[in-house]
């Protein structure tokens, strides 16, 4: 009998599934919350890997529209200490094996690749009703509701389907990040522009970072991480832009006045990002009808292999169900196996990296790193 597949979230993880079962012949249907493709900003730049997220872009026929998307020069590397002077400073120089795409853009691609209506957008999830057979029926805000024989989770951190198959829930690491923007750095931000030069930059010590991506138009894009309690962040009104900001500003006293700069000057809104993670062997008991990708299955401190591995994911699992026809069963032991494996060593890695770039040896440990990695 031919699944009725549902994808929750219309993420690269749940496109990309619904992209490798199309090129397979195998009909699915994304239900997103978000109103349309524009609800919000997608986000900055992503580093494609070449062991998962290029694999997956191949499955999907995808590869030579990724191609055209490349930011040229956007692997440049520099590493900075907390007075501007350079540590590391890797040029681009076109044969590295993660080429930087904008987020929004890879996204893009990805709903063109797929048929008119398979995505169903303004569908926010709000309940789940089992069937105890494998079906689920998914209920929406707008109480419309749908069924289906498999349903996959690729709602992200705070998952609504995570919880039919797991009691875990997302747990704040002590680590945040803030990001904001410089528009336009070349002419309004020559210094800075110069700076952070035609890719990324990272000016790391323990505890605390400020790192700016170069996208494209001359925007640059700032992390700025802190080891601090949830409550010291909760006490800061990120309402008000200034004054979040110079509170931000004020943990890098003494840090070059470029690298400031970086914060005070932001042009948007502050945003908070609090860092929450699943366990790291996070893994399930095999329930009927029903799995999970991406950070819905686990989430992990950030590591550059985040939208890497919610689209590997995607793609093994479009893959499982096209070569397992009529045993949906079958196919999602196979993918939750090899899920489970890679999710926990790519979370332990992510725990060392962050060590690596806040520990008691950044930067010094961030630079050995890079050059080590060539």
């Amino acid at each position: 009998m031919t699944p009725t597949i549902a994808i929750v979230g219309a993420g690269l993880g749940g496109l990309m599934l619904a992209r490798v079962l199309h090129v397979h012949g195998v009909a699915s249907t994304v239900y997103e919350a978000e109103a349309s493709p524009d609800a919000r900003s997608q986000g900055g730049m992503l580093d494609i890997h070449e062991h998962n997220g290029q694999l997956a872009l191949k499955d999907a026929g995808l590869f030579e529209a990724f191609q055209g998307i490349i930011h040229a020069g956007g692997q440049a590397t520099r590493v900075l200490d907390s007075q501007g002077h350079v540590l590391l400073d890797q040029p681009d120089d076109g044969h590295g094996g993660r080429p930087e795409v904008p987020r929004g853009e890879l996204r893009r691609v990805l709903i063109e690749s797929l048929p008119v209506n398979a995505i169903r957008w303004g569908c926010k999830l709000t309940a789940v009703m089992p069937h105890g057979d494998g079906r689920h029926t998914l209920r929406f805000a707008d109480d419309s509701e749908a069924s289906a024989s498999l349903l996959v989770g690729a709602d992200g951190a705070w998952s609504r389907v995570r919880p039919l198959v797991s009691k875990a829930t997302p747990v704040y690491t002590g680590m945040a990040f803030v990001e904001t923007y410089l528009l336009d750095s070349d002419n309004r931000h020559p210094a800075v522009a110069r700076m952070v030069g035609g890719g990324s930059l990272s000016a790391t010590m323990p505890g605390k970072g400020i790192m700016a991506h170069r996208e494209p138009g001359g925007v640059l894009h700032t992390y700025v991480a802190l080891r601090k309690p949830q409550a010291w962040m909760a006490d800061i009104d990120f309402s008000h832009a200034a004054t979040a900001l110079a509170r931000i500003a004020k943990e890098f006293d003494g840090w070059a006045p470029a690298l400031r700069a970086l914060i005070t000057d932001g042009e948007t809104p502050p945003a908070l990002r609090l860092l929450h993670t699943l366990p790291v062997e996070h893994r399930w008991d095999r329930v009927a009808g029903v799995t999970l990708l991406g950070d819905a299955a686990h989430l992990m401190l950030p590591s550059g292999e985040g939208a890497n591995l919610a689209m590997y994911d995607g793609a093994q699992l479009g893959k499982a169900i096209a070569t397992h026809p009529g045993d949906i069963e079958a196919a999602l032991t196979v993918y939750e196996r090899a899920l489970f494996a890679r999710s926990a060593a790519e979370a332990m890695d992510a725990h060392a990296l962050q060590e690596i770039c806040f520990g008691n040896d950044a930067p010094r440990s961030l630079v050995a790193m890079l050059q080590l990695a060539g």
